[in-house]
């Protein structure tokens, strides 16, 4: 491995939920690596295990009704693994997490130099006079005007977009060298979702840390990501470099996910063209309606044969570092095309 092993290495992991006393992986056999330097986005509809992946990572998990097996590598420790305690030492220190919701991620009750000052509380040695420095000046770095007066304010004081880099100062208080971002730009307008994005990619040129960017979202994924992992029903179909992955879409599920986003150019703004929008038939399966043989994906794609799908899936890498599952992309085309 040597000076290139990954920041974290996740095999073979399963997190499963618990339903009338048995378990339904919404997580089902997810392997990756991180490296430094890295911004590697996981992306796919709502339903598709993003955030619980993100969340068992951080092991976040009630172990009474949640099951996780396989490995989370760092530092050569199986973290899933590790007592309550252990994992406290962990989260916020080595590994940072931004939440989707900053409202409901922030205390209402405390002050916002409060919520920063926990981490670093619980994590350093600094007095108390460091640590009031260090606040002002995380505030500081995520761009927050008069950063001394916005310590003193309570989340409800602030706009969404300031709420949202207040949970960016709270994940980066002890620099850690992973970062966990879940739909950080989810609930902002296009304008913060800009600068939100440009800040990120400013924090991760600074610090070398590697970001793990879970998005619904191809057009952030395309802003940002420098490897991006698609995924569907718990498992990753698709896994790419950002380049590969936009300039030669092979999946199904991923050619489907680029035809259906609005094109911004003008050759595409015809009324005839936006008509022509895919939209992808039905839904993600539900956990306890997974199947169990076959693509995933076939159920909404039902004008490709049954025989063109494997019956266990795996991903094949069909060029170096491009990862595809089911051989079905082979012979995919969009209803009404021919093949």
């Amino acid at each position: 491995m040597g000076i290139n092993k990954p920041l974290l290495e996740v095999n073979d992991l399963h997190t499963g939920f618990r339903v009338r006393d048995k378990y339904y992986d919404a997580v089902d056999g997810v392997s990756f690596d991180l490296h430094k330097n890295e911004i590697l986005a996981i992306v796919g509809e709502s339903g598709s295990g993003k955030s619980t992946l993100a969340t068992t990572i951080m092991g976040l998990h009630n172990k009474n009704n949640t099951r996780s097996t396989g490995e989370v590598i760092y530092k050569d420790t199986n973290i899933i693994t590790l007592s309550e305690s252990l994992y406290n030492r962990i989260r916020g220190n080595d590994i940072g997490m931004i939440f989707q919701d900053p409202l409901a991620s922030l205390n209402p009750l405390m002050t916002i130099h409060k919520q920063i000052e926990e981490s670093l509380l619980y994590h350093t040695d600094l007095n108390e006079s460091q640590r009031n420095e260090r606040v002002v000046e995380l505030l500081e770095q995520v761009g927050l005007p008069n950063p001394k007066r916005v310590a003193k304010q309570y989340p409800h004081e602030l706009s969404g977009g300031m709420r949202q880099r207040v949970c960016i100062a709270i994940a980066l208080a002890c620099k850690p060298p992973i970062i966990i971002a879940d739909e950080p730009t989810t609930a902002l307008d296009v304008t913060i979702q800009a600068q939100i994005l440009d800040l990120l990619k400013e924090i991760q040129e600074e610090t070398g840390s590697g970001i793990i960017m879970i998005t619904h979202d191809l057009g952030v994924v395309a802003e940002t990501a420098d490897r991006v992992a698609v995924m569907y029903a718990g498992q990753f179909v698709e896994v790419a470099t950002s380049e590969e992955l936009f300039t030669n879409p092979l999946h199904p599920y991923t050619r489907s996910l680029l035809k259906s986003i609005p094109q911004g150019d003008t050759e595409m703004s015809s009324e005839a063209e936006i008509d022509e929008l895919h939209v992808i038939q039905g839904t993600v399966p539900s956990l306890v309606n997974l199947p169990r043989t076959g693509c995933r994906f076939a159920h909404r794609i039902p004008w490709i044969s049954e025989e063109e799908h494997e019956e266990h899936p795996e991903l094949h890498e069909v060029t170096p570092g491009h990862f595809v599952r089911c051989s079905c992309y082979k012979h995919f085309h969009f209803e009404g095309e021919e093949e």
